[in-house]
């Protein structure tokens, strides 16, 4: 094979690769003509060199840019006046003027290798920026995966969004973003349902982190089984998630003969039903959404039944009185039916029970908590 043949079906690659990988060629070719010039610079021990590429001609063509001068001392960077006018009549002394290279393969071993390193690194760069860009805007929205590799020593789990051509991405599960019993009931070649949780951008490769954990996963799975969610009838205005065990959802109507609560939970519980079983048997307590904190704070405590709520002037904090019967209910297992109530409203609730409200010293320890949630951003 001629090497001029060599260079053709070398650029035919790279264009090949280009459409195969849908990355900018303007990007590609910054990065060969940078690693041809790195290349030409170290194979002849120059100072400067700049190599430019031209794809518009068939084939393409490679070219080094020559300084004209009227007498050469340095041919691999220099032309003489009369050969450079054979390019470009226009030409003068002083000019540049871009010349041909037929043999890309005199560089040497040792040039080409430190080319091939330049360009991977930089083809590398650019999918990362690719990679970015086309996911950077689809934080937080839930999509469908297939499950390819399971780590059975980290619990990890790779998944192909986009299927297998070149429009597919690995996008990493790890086993803190995975539901209870995840790791064990999907197998390699089983359709996953995910929530994209971050798209993190690195200096040599960006990389797509999703999660079975998220509560966009709660949202998007009522607005599914919820027509009313779907024609705007209801909002899901808030939710507190403890994943795989238990989820707090606040629903608002924007008509006022709609129940937002029964449209979510469905006849006979059909609707609700099916979210639980996507999740796995995670519990879901569905209220009424009210711009009252106090009403809101009351309804957020259910399944426990509420004498009264008293908020602190000017604060978000508020002290819920609680029949006796019914603290340990409030309460929850651990404390997390006030904390999802907490989370929910984003308001400090102290719970006391009824025999203890006119008490001037709090009530102990094992009768009394105090959920609290982080402050807004």
């Amino acid at each position: 094979m001629k090497k001029n043949e060599k260079k053709e079906d070398f650029l035919g690659a790279l264009q090949a690769f280009v459409k195969e990988r849908d990355i900018p060629m303007e990007d590609i070719l910054k990065s060969l003509e940078k690693a041809l010039s790195l290349a030409y610079k170290k194979e002849y021990n120059v100072d400067a060199a700049e190599i430019c590429v031209d794809i518009e001609k068939s084939p393409a063509r490679i070219y080094l840019r020559k300084k004209v001068v009227e007498t050469v001392k340095t041919p691999t960077t220099e032309i003489s006046l009369e050969k450079a006018r054979q390019i470009d009549k226009r030409v003068g002394l002083g000019d540049f003027v871009k010349v041909e290279m037929v043999d890309t393969q005199n560089f040497g071993r040792v040039a080409a290798q430190n080319a091939r390193q330049v360009i991977i690194q930089e083809l590398r760069a650019a999918e990362g920026d690719k990679l970015y860009r086309k996911f950077a805007s689809k934080e937080h929205e839930v999509v469908w995966t297939v499950l390819t590799h399971k780590n059975p020593e980290s619990g990890d789990m790779t998944l192909r969004l986009g299927g297998e051509g070149p429009d597919g991405t690995n996008v990493w599960l790890s086993k803190a973003d995975q539901l209870p019993g995840d790791y064990e009931e999907f197998e390699i070649g089983d359709q996953v349902m995910v929530c994209v949780k971050e798209v993190r951008r690195g200096s040599r490769r960006s990389q797509v982190c999703v999660s079975r954990t998220h509560p966009n996963m709660v949202q998007h799975l009522f607005s599914i089984e919820v027509p009313e969610i779907q024609d705007g009838l209801v909002e899901i205005r808030a939710i507190a998630r403890e994943a795989g065990d238990r989820t707090k959802l606040a629903v608002y109507a924007t008509e006022e003969n709609i129940d937002p609560v029964g449209a979510c939970v469905g006849a006979r519980s059909s609707r609700v039903a099916a979210v639980v079983n996507a999740l796995r048997g995670e519990k879901m307590d569905i209220v009424a959404w009210s711009e009252d904190i106090c009403t809101f704070v009351a309804s957020a405590l259910a399944p426990a039944d509420v004498i009264s709520v008293t908020q602190t002037p000017g604060t978000k904090e508020c002290r819920v009185i609680v029949p006796d019967d019914q603290l340990s209910l409030a309460i929850g297992k651990a404390g997390q039916n006030a904390r999802l109530a907490a989370n929910l409203t984003k308001c400090k609730i102290d719970i006391k029970p009824e025999s203890q409200a006119n008490a001037a010293e709090e009530a102990p320890k094992e009768e009394t908590i105090e959920a609290q949630i982080p402050e807004e951003e």
